[in-house]
């Protein structure tokens, strides 16, 4: 007897598989909260150069604030002070007159000497204020993204060879164990060198609860009830979106708030207890007692242990020697590459899963961008995710995965292409448009982990699931510098992320589609004509 039939006798979609998917979401809400942490931890409020060491004597004294600025600091074409020069000396001319950039030239400037005075009314405390991150060492913030990103790309292929190893249920406990504690650590740090190295390795762990997680949700769900599951995992990446907005309001100061979105874990390390390992993973490995075991146990909650008085540990043992000889050789990435139809699937995959994570974190990271105060654009990102993957569901279950993928990924490019031509001043058309953009960004990101899952064969599932991870966030790890060439075209970015989007939309199309279509299981299934 299959697995899958012994799913379907044991009922693959009722209370056990809920449980699962309640206890793991203690963990899962935490991924968004961290990804996209540098939003709010990393923000770069309005600044401009300390003007206290230019008192000169009486007159500077006696000036307002305000007049203190006007002679101290450049101005803006738009009015605003320049956040990184500074006169040298006060120029009291300016009392008289505007402080413009028409006049700037006659004068000369310099790099802010003495630090420099934040705003603070929005964020108490961040990465930029701290270490002052700011002009020439703006790209800084930036990095922090990458780094973590970095971390999850190189963690990715090490949790699914660890997992595969050792059994999804104590790589997970490692995981929710290694990222508190690294997690900590980074709001603890004295330097920066010393929280980039922690939020390396938190990224690094974070890739366990990611991929592990995935995994154990999709092999204890039948084969008919994971569209379904691939829906409502991701929502859990809503959720902890919804929780980072609500922490960072309250939260102002960034190293609290590393602390307070990282709670959740706590919660999980006590959760773990009641978590079941994969029986697929324990039979696959030889371990069938256990697997009878947690089958039972799964059958029981289900009210299925009729069903299952005829599948004893002795059955299930006959069938063990054939399903590993089938399913469980050792096979690695490579074999991905080594028969062509395969290998097709594979390099498209991977080009797809990094445009869809290069335009996803391009959009996501930049919630600035649009105008709005970026509390509430990234509740309005978050709140769009909800009804847009319930569409998602039906789209999928009526036209297919692979229409799916093109539409939403071309679609992306085309509000990104569009937001460039809409004039700043038009905030709620920019904003409409952006939302608009990231929901079709969501739409994508959650239509291919499921796809990925269904378009590689059994045997090299967990491969290929890893393959593509390291792409993705080979991907991520680059987009958050990408906005960095602002500074070269104020639209260079966008067009980038747009032309990424676009590329990957159209290379879905060499993909096949898996609608209704029994899932691989071997290497010759993928190679036969569809």
């Amino acid at each position: 007897m299959k697995f899958d039939s012994i799913l379907s006798e044991i009922n693959g979609f009722g209370k056990f598989q809920l449980r699962l998917i309640l206890i793991q979401m203690l963990s899962r809400i935490t991924l968004p909260c961290h990804f996209l942490l540098n939003n709010f931890m990393a923000a770069i409020p309005n600044h401009h150069c300390n003007i206290s060491a230019l008192d000169d004597g009486d007159v500077f004294g006696n000036l307002t604030f305000q007049q203190k600025l006007a002679v101290s600091i450049p101005a803006e074409q738009d009015g605003t002070l320049n956040g990184c020069e500074m006169f040298p000396s006060p120029q009291y001319q300016y009392l008289l007159g505007s402080n413009s950039t028409g006049t700037k030239d006659a004068v000369t400037t310099v790099p802010c000497q003495n630090g420099w005075m934040y705003d603070n009314s929005t964020f108490k405390s961040t990465l930029a204020t701290e270490w002052d991150l700011v002009c020439s060492r703006k790209t800084m913030t930036k990095a922090t993204a990458t780094v973590l990103f970095a971390g999850v790309m190189v963690g990715a292929p090490l949790f699914g060879f660890l997992s595969d190893s050792f059994g999804r249920r104590p790589m997970l406990l490692v995981s929710y164990l290694s990222t508190l504690i690294f997690a900590v650590l980074s709001a603890f740090s004295t330097s920066y060198i010393m929280f980039t190295i922690m939020r390396f390795f938190t990224g690094l762990s974070q890739a366990g609860i990611s991929i592990i997680s995935i995994a154990l949700n999709v092999e204890w769900f039948s084969v008919e009830h994971r569209t379904f599951s691939g829906i409502i995992i991701s929502l859990d990446w809503t959720l902890g979106s919804w929780l980072l907005v609500g922490i960072a309001y309250g939260v102002n100061d960034w190293r609290m708030l590393i602390l307070a979105v990282s709670s959740p874990l706590i919660l999980s390390i006590f959760a773990w207890r009641w978590l079941p390992e994969s029986a697929r993973w324990l039979m696959a490995n030889g371990k069938v007692d256990a697997a009878h075991r947690y089958i039972m146990q799964c059958s029981k909650m289900n009210n299925r242990s009729k069903s299952m008085s005829a599948i004893t540990p002795e059955v299930q043992s006959k069938n063990v020697l054939c399903f590993k000889l089938n399913y469980y050789k050792k096979y690695t990435f490579l074999d991905l590459f080594k028969s062509p139809n395969l290998r097709k699937v594979a390099i498209c995959s991977g080009i797809v899963w990094y445009g869809v994570a290069f335009t996803y974190y391009g959009i996501t990271l930049n919630i600035t961008g649009f105008g709005l105060n970026p509390y509430l654009t990234q509740f309005t990102f978050a709140s769009i995710e909800m009804p847009m993957k319930i569409g998602v569901y039906f789209f999928l279950k009526k036209f297919g995965r692979k229409p799916g993928m093109i539409v939403t990924l071309l679609s992306v490019g085309l509000c990104l292409f569009v937001n460039m031509l809409i004039p700043k001043e038009n905030v709620i058309i920019r904003t409409v448009v952006a939302v608009l953009g990231k929901s079709m960004s969501e739409a994508s990101f959650t239509i291919m982990f499921l796809y990925t899952t269904e378009l590689f064969p059994t045997i090299v599932r967990q491969n290929g699931l890893g393959y593509t991870s390291f792409v993705a966030r080979l991907g991520v790890s680059i987009s958050p510098l990408i906005m960095l060439l602002e500074d070269v075209w104020n639209h260079f970015p966008a067009l980038i992320y747009s032309s990424v989007a676009v590329g990957s939309g159209l290379v879905a199309v060499l993909l096949p589609e898996t609608l209704n279509i029994h899932l691989p299981e071997l290497i010759e299934d993928i190679e036969k004509p569809r």
